[in-house]
């Protein structure tokens, strides 16, 4: 079974962290979670499959998308994930919750606390970032049913993408395998690669809910959805394009440096599905936010996965990479 065929079978009702996991799982079992790894050849196959996901439902995209980055990761760092596992990928770094580690030779000794962690319920495995005693960022691979593994049920509040339980964990003295050297998560080419894998989730919920707005507009014709309808084609169209050229670049210079292309892809698509948002929401009003339960969760969820961006300081970093471009970087 496909993935389309596998997501047409399932009814969009999670509502809760263990329909997460549990959906996850048989997608594993299914094999739907092996992707082309970004820069083989089929990069724009791996943000078809993302989209199609986020389309569905974006609680299950978050896991899906964390397991199949924490998949292409330990590929390129040389690791071998257990066969039927389930991954969480949990890089936050907020400055009240570090993870320390001891080092033992390959194997290493986890202790502290991190934030963020999605799906940590109901995950098998995690590979998160962790610093080692010369302060250096190491990524770590680590079993989650052991002792000294803790999931609080704190530091998630939200009501948009509630159902991933993205909390905090405590590790004591937990064992875990260090994946690659020191550094080698920010520096290998798939950081930036990944990056865009977000942005391809984020796409793929923007144009579910434009597709409400389009189903609208065939059956009626009312001139200010269609003008909202306008806007909205214009602004997915914009970030497919922006997305189908981004996995030809990556595919052409599989090792190159992707940041420049990474920041401005996120930046169109986030700007799209803001705008996508807007106008859907504006054009069809209260009715599918109260009696459409699918609509209604994608837009509580997108909003908050948007915030996977950090807004202007992303965009800042996108000004300084381009004011360092020759000007005729904007030609046709």
């Amino acid at each position: 079974m496909d993935l389309s065929a596998y997501l047409s079978r399932h009814a969009r009702d999670y509502r809760d962290t263990a329909a997460l996991g549990l959906c996850l799982r048989q997608m594993v079992e299914a094999g739907l979670d092996r992707l082309p790894l970004p820069g083989s050849g089929r990069t724009l196959e791996r943000w078809q499959r993302l989209s199609e996901v986020g389309g569905h439902d974006l609680g299950l995209c978050k896991l899906y998308e964390g397991h199949t980055d924490a998949l292409a990761i330990i590929e390129q760092l040389g690791g071998s994930p257990t066969p039927g596992s389930t991954w969480g990928m949990w890089a936050a770094e907020p400055p009240q919750a570090r993870v320390r580690v001891s080092r033992s030779g390959h194997m290493v000794q986890l202790d502290g606390r991190k934030a963020w962690c999605s799906g940590a319920a109901v995950l098998s495995h995690a590979l998160l970032t962790a610093w080692d005693e010369e302060d250096r960022q190491q990524l770590v691979a680590v079993a989650l049913d052991q002792p000294g593994v803790t999931v609080t049920d704190q530091g998630w509040q939200a009501v948009g993408m509630a159902a991933t339980g993205s909390v905090e964990v405590l590790f004591d003295e937990v064992e875990a395998q260090a994946i690659g050297e020191p550094g080698d998560y920010l520096q290998r080419p798939g950081f930036w690669q990944g990056g865009i894998g977000i942005a391809a989730c984020w796409y793929g919920a923007a144009r579910e809910i434009g597709e409400r707005l389009h189903l609208h507009c065939a059956r009626r014709e009312e001139p200010h959805a269609l003008a909202s309808l306008g806007a909205v084609d214009s602004a997915l169209h914009g970030a497919a394009q922006a997305l189908r050229v981004s996995a030809l670049d990556i595919d052409s210079d599989p090792h190159g440096n992707a940041e420049l292309l990474a920041r401005r892809v996120r930046a169109v698509v986030e700007d799209a599905a803001e705008q996508v948002i807007r106008e859907t929401g504006r054009a069809l009003g209260a009715g599918p936010f109260c009696k459409d339960p699918h609509f209604a969760r994608l837009m509580a969820d997108l909003p908050v996965y948007l915030r996977q961006s950090h807004a202007e300081r992303d965009l800042a970093a996108l000004g300084q990479l381009i004011a360092q471009q020759p000007r005729e970087g904007w030609a046709l």
